[in-house]
């Protein structure tokens, strides 16, 4: 019976020194498994703060854009022209005898 005892005894061993390693490896590609989701979650997270961020960038832009825009048609306005030309640089509409027609 003692030729029994240390058989299995040493099956015990050989099947523990088996199993260390194999829950090692599991324990390694399960951090490493919930390591990825954590990082993908978070990456995830700062690329929707940076959407938001430049939407809102996006946004001021197009308002200022519309704000430019009317200050645009404003200015080239021709009555505003007219009254520049006269107010400011003096300018009339010529006389009949002043109007050179070429032909």
């Amino acid at each position: 019976m003692p030729v029994a005892k240390t058989s299995r005894h040493s099956k015990k061993k050989e099947n523990l020194r088996l199993k260390i390693p194999t829950m090692i490896i599991v324990s390694l590609v399960l951090m490493a498994t919930i390591l990825g989701y954590v990082w993908s979650h978070i990456h995830f997270t700062e690329l929707n703060y940076l959407i938001a961020q430049e939407m809102s960038i996006r946004d001021s832009l197009a308002e200022e854009n519309r704000k430019l825009k009317v200050e645009y048609a404003t200015l080239k306005s021709p009555g505003r022209i007219e009254a520049i030309a006269r107010d400011k640089l003096e300018m009339y509409y010529p006389q009949r005898d002043q109007v050179t027609f070429l032909k």
